[in-house]
């Protein structure tokens, strides 16, 4: 890999979500950021924790109910076990994956994220989420997925650094008219009906990280053309939660929604 070039005087999201989920790959400038942020928002940490159990109930029900076998996850994120490919290789160790961000610290930890079962394949892409030709001409995922076959595509705690609709829609329909009827689109990203995540995307915003919350028609709006998946658009901690648990305990934590749709 070439030298990575680390701005660490600057916050960066994938750095801030990592401190916040407790992890070490983190620098000063993010951790005054989440400090700044959580002054505004003090369940972010929950909120963040309700998201990432999110992804992994989103993944399992991908590979099992719908026996979707390739993923392309855009906006991953630093390393936090269970990483996708954990997930759904633990399912189906033939599964496929591809992950996608723009952080250098994150193609760092590139080789973290790219141990996979021998049975299936991991590849990192470093491009960022908004040069979608980047994406998908890439040689890392033409030689990993077969888009003739269907595709998971997940951008979670993500599209709320689009701040503008016509933008992400464009994002959105770009990455799904390159992926056959089948494949699948997994959202999160951050509400509008929680006064803290409004103010953490204040805060954000204030530290030089555009951020949008949106509403529940907004967000249902990523999904047009799709088959939404019940229960539709919904905080992501009531998302198919597991059994056993009481998502109610979480409602006031909780600043992300999200939904799962199929292209058919």
């Amino acid at each position: 890999m070439p030298p990575l070039e680390l701005n660490t005087d600057v916050a960066h999201s994938a750095r801030i979500y990592d401190f916040l989920l407790g992890g070490k790959d983190n620098f000063e400038a993010d951790r005054r950021a989440a400090e700044a942020i959580m002054k505004s928002s003090p369940s972010l940490p929950i909120s963040m924790r309700a998201n990432r159990n999110y992804m992994v109930r989103v993944a399992r029900h991908l590979a099992r109910e719908h026996g979707i076998r390739q993923f392309l996850d855009i906006g991953t994120g630093l390393p936090t076990s269970p990483n996708l490919h954990e997930v759904v290789q633990e399912i189906a160790p033939e599964s496929r994956i591809v992950y996608v961000d723009n952080d250098p610290l994150v193609l760092a930890h590139a080789r973290a994220l790219l141990t996979s079962h021998d049975d299936g394949a991991t590849a990192y892409i470093d491009a960022d989420l908004r040069d979608v030709p980047a994406i998908l001409g890439s040689a890392q995922l033409r030689d990993t997925l077969d888009l003739t076959r269907p595709v998971a595509i997940s951008l979670i705690a993500v599209l709320q650094f689009v701040t503008d609709e016509a933008e992400a829609h464009a994002i959105l329909d770009e990455l799904l008219a390159a992926v056959p009827a089948g494949s699948a689109l997994a959202i999160s990203t951050v509400t509008a009906n929680s006064l803290q995540a409004v103010g953490a995307a204040a805060s954000y915003k204030a530290r030089g990280i555009p951020a949008k919350p949106r509403t529940d028609d907004e967000v249902r709006a990523l999904f047009r053309g799709l088959e939404l998946a019940e229960p539709g658009v919904v905080p992501v901690h009531r998302w198919r939660p597991e059994p056993g648990t009481d998502p109610a305990a979480d409602d006031v934590h909780v600043q992300m929604t999200g939904g799962l749709a199929i292209k058919r």
